[in-house]
C-alpha cells in the first residue's frame, strides 16, 4: 500500500493499519526478526533525535529573536519586529525545506526518511518559536510577564508568593505551574518578590516548547508529515502565551489518551510487566498533567469513560479481561497518587468555588465551536461574532472541516484515534450544553466557554485522521484497480503509483504546512503587541511595561512617567458573589443581557463618553501648552 507519509512509530514485527496505528483488527501481525540495521534506523535513537531537534529548534530561535531590536511600544517598531522574527524563521526554514526535497527528488529513500523525521521535528519546533520570540520583542525591556499584575497573571503571581511563603496551595486551582514559578524565582531570583519575573520566562519558554511537546505526542501514533499536520495548526491556533501551561495539557492528553486505549485493548497480549510498566509510566503522566491544568478532565472524562468500555476486551476471554482490568487499576492507582493533593482540595473546596464571569463567548451562540474570543474583544458584540457564515451560518472553513469529519467517521472508524476522540468530542459537547442549559438556574457559568477548545480540537483530529484515511484507501484502490490483470502485489512488479511520487509529494505537503505555520504564528504574536487599548489583547503586554524594574526604574520603553510598585502579595480567596458578573456590558444593558440591575463600579455610556471628553481635552490641554512653550 502506498503511503503519503510512511515510517509510523509502531511495535517491531506488527504490521501498520490503514490509518497507521495497527493492524485492521488492532492485532499484531506476526514477521520475521529484522536484520540489524544501521544505528540511525534504530527507533530509541531516533525519537530521541527528533526530540532533541525540535526543542533546540524552538529554544534556539528563542534566543535568536533577543537580537531584534525594536521599540515594542510604537506600531512602526512592531511591524520591523514581526518582519525580523520572519526573515530570521525564513534563513532557518528555506535550507530545511530545500534539503527535504533534494532528498524527495534525489538519492535513497531511507535518507530521505531520516530527513524528513528530523525536519518535520524541526519545523514543529519553529512553528511555537516563532510565537515565543515574538513575546521577547514585545516584551522588550521590561522583565515583567505578559498581563503584568493584573488579572490571570495577578493571581499566579500572587499564588506563587503563596508557595515561596510556606502556605500551601491556593484553592482548588493545579498548584504545578504556580510552584514552579516559586522554584524558579528562588533560584534565578533570589526568592520572594520577583515572581513576575519569573513568570515571564516561563510564558516565553512553555511557549516555545509548546509544538515540540505536541509533535512528540502524536508521534507516538502517528507518522511525522501526520503528526505534523495536527500539532501545528493545534499549537499556533490554541496557545495562550499568558497562560500556555494550560493548553498544552489539552493538546498532549488526547493523543496519551488514545495510545492509553490501544494498550488496553491489545492487553491479552501483552506480558503482566508490559502492563504494569506501561500502566504506572502513562499513571504518573496523567497525574502530573492533572497537577499541571486539571480542566480538560472534566471535559474529557465522559468520553473517555465511554472510549474505555468499548475498547475494553470483553470478547478476549477471561484473562485478557483480568490483565486489562489491572493496567486500568495500575494506571489509576498511579494517576490518584501523583494527583492526590489537588483531588483533596477540590473535594475539600469544590463546592464553594462556583464560575460565575461571563463575557462575550457566553453571550454568543452555544452551538458556535468553530472560534474563541477572550473578554478582551474590542467592538466585537453578541450580535456582530460570530460573523454568519454563507450556508446557514456556516462558513466554508467549518463545511470543509466537518466534510474531512465524515471521511474520519466513514473511513477510519477502525482507528483507536479515531474512536478516542469521537468520544471525546460527544462527552464534550453533552457537558457544554448541560452547563450552558443551566446557567440562568443555577446562575453559574462553571467555564462550559472551554469545552470550545476541546470540541474544535477533536473536529480537527478527526478531519485529519479522515484525509489520511482517504489518502491510504485511495492508494490501495488505485493499486487494485490500475495494476496488470493477474499481477498480485507480491509478483515484483513496481507499484502504479512509484514511491519516490509519493515521496516527493509529501515533500511538498511539508512545504505548505511550514508556510501556514509561520504565517500563522505571526497572526498569533500580532494579537499581543503591546496596546495602550484595553479591549484589545495587546494591554497585556502593554502593562508589562508599566510596572517599575527592581531599581525602581521604569522599564526602558515605558509609556508612562510614573510606573507602578511590583506587588508582593499573597493570594486570598475573593469574595464569593451571588450573580453572574456580566463582562464588557454596559450599565445600561445588563437588565436585557444579565436579567438585573447594574453594581454601581459598572460605568454607564454616560460614564464612558465623560471620560472620553476628559482624555480628549487634556490631549487638547497638553498640545497647546506644548505649542506654547515652544513659542516661548
Amino acid at each position: 500500500m502506498t503511503h503519503l507519509a510512511p515510517g509510523v512509530v509502531g511495535e517491531p514485527g506488527t504490521a501498520q493499519s490503514r490509518t497507521g496505528t495497527g493492524a485492521a483488527d488492532g492485532k499484531p501481525v506476526s514477521s520475521p526478526a529484522p536484520a540489524r540495521r544501521p544505528w540511525t534506523s534504530r527507533r530509541r535513537v531516533l525519537a530521541l533525535a527528533e526530540a532533541v531537534v525540535s526543542i533546540t529548534a524552538a529554544l534556539g530561535y528563542v534566543l535568536l529573536s533577543r537580537h531584534v531590536s525594536v521599540n515594542p511600544i510604537v506600531r512602526l517598531g512592531q511591524v520591523s519586529g514581526l518582519a525580523k522574527l520572519q526573515l530570521y524563521v525564513a534563513l532557518i526554514g528555506l535550507p530545511l525545506l530545500g534539503l527535504l526535497l533534494y532528498t524527495a527528488h534525489r538519492g535513497a529513500a531511507r535518507r530521505h526518511q531520516l530527513v524528513k523525521r528530523l525536519v518535520c521535528a524541526a519545523l514543529a519546533g519553529l512553528a511555537t518559536g516563532v510565537i515565543a520570540g515574538g513575546v521577547v520583542v514585545a516584551l522588550r525591556g521590561t522583565p515583567h510577564p505578559l498581563g503584568g499584575q493584573e488579572g490571570d497573571p495577578g493571581v499566579l503571581i500572587d499564588m506563587a508568593n503563596s508557595f515561596l511563603h510556606h502556605e500551601g496551595m491556593s484553592g482548588i486551582y493545579p498548584p504545578a505551574f504556580p510552584a514552579l514559578m516559586a522554584l524558579w524565582a528562588k533560584v534565578r531570583y533570589n526568592g520572594r518578590g520577583e515572581t513576575g519575573f519569573a513568570l515571564h520566562d516561563l510564558q516565553i519558554f512553555f511557549t516555545a516548547v509548546a509544538g515540540p511537546m505536541a509533535y512528540l505526542a502524536w508521534r507516538i501514533l502517528l507518522r511525522p508529515f501526520w503528526a505534523l499536520l495536527l500539532a501545528v495548526p493545534a499549537a499556533v491556533v490554541f496557545l495562550d502565551p499568558i497562560r500556555p501551561y494550560s493548553h498544552i495539557v489539552m493538546i498532549v492528553l488526547l493523543p496519551l489518551l488514545g495510545y492509553w486505549l490501544r494498550e488496553m485493548r491489545r492487553a491479552g497480549r501483552r506480558t503482566t510487566r508490559h502492563l504494569l510498566v506501561r500502566g504506572t509510566g502513562l499513571g504518573l503522566i496523567f497525574g502530573a498533567l492533572f497537577l499541571w491544568y486539571s480542566g480538560w478532565y472534566i471535559w474529557a472524562a465522559p468520553g473517555a469513560v465511554l472510549a474505555a468500555l468499548f475498547f475494553f476486551p470483553w470478547r478476549q476471554g477471561a484473562a485478557a479481561a483480568k490483565r486489562a482490568g489491572l493496567y486500568i487499576v495500575v494506571t489509576l492507582a498511579s494517576t490518584v497518587v501523583v494527583g492526590a493533593p489537588l483531588l483533596y482540595q477540590m473535594v475539600r473546596l469544590g463546592a464553594e468555588n462556583p464560575d460565575r464571569y461571563a463575557f462575550l463567548a457566553v453571550y454568543a451562540d452555544p452551538t458556535y465551536v468553530l472560534g474563541w474570543v477572550s473578554d478582551r474583544s474590542g467592538t466585537l458584540t453578541y450580535q456582530t461574532w460570530p460573523a454568519a457564515g454563507e450556508l446557514a451560518g456556516q462558513s466554508g472553513f467549518a463545511l470543509l472541516l466537518l466534510l474531512g469529519v465524515g471521511l474520519g467517521l466513514g473511513l477510519g472508524l477502525r482507528n483507536v484515534m479515531v474512536r478516542t476522540a469521537a468520544a471525546v468530542l460527544a462527552g464534550a459537547w453533552l457537558a457544554r450544553f448541560w452547563f450552558a442549559g443551566r446557567m440562568a438556574h443555577d446562575k453559574a457559568i462553571q467555564l462550559y466557554p472551554r469545552t470550545t477548545w476541546i470540541i474544535m480540537y477533536c473536529l480537527m483530529i478527526l478531519a485529519v485522521l479522515g484525509v489520511m484515511a482517504a489518502v491510504n484507501r485511495g492508494s490501495g484502490w488505485i493499486e487494485r484497480t490500475l495494476r496488470p490483470a493477474g499481477a498480485g502485489p507480491g509478483d515484483g512488479r513496481a507499484p502504479v503509483v512509484p514511491r519516490r511520487v509519493v515521496r516527493q509529494l509529501a515533500a511538498g505537503m511539508v512545504c505548505v504546512v511550514a508556510l501556514f505555520a509561520t504565517m500563522g504564528a505571526s497572526w498569533s504574536v500580532n494579537r499581543y503587541m503591546p496596546s495602550a487599548d484595553v479591549d484589545s489583547m495587546g494591554i497585556d503586554a502593554y502593562r508589562a511595561h508599566t510596572i517599575k524594574q527592581r531599581d525602581g526604574s521604569c522599564p526602558r520603553f515605558s509609556p508612562v512617567k510614573d510606573c507602578k510598585d511590583i506587588e508582593k502579595d499573597d493570594w486570598k480567596p475573593g469574595p464569593i458573589q451571588d450573580y453572574i458578573w456580566c463582562a464588557g456590558i454596559v450599565a445600561d444593558d445588563w437588565p436585557a443581557v444579565c436579567g438585573m440591575k447594574a453594581p454601581k463600579r459598572v460605568r454607564s455610556r454616560a460614564d464612558i463618553e465623560r471620560d472620553a471628553q476628559a482624555e480628549r481635552d487634556a490631549r487638547k490641554a497638553a498640545a497647546e501648552a506644548e505649542k506654547a512653550a515652544d513659542k516661548k
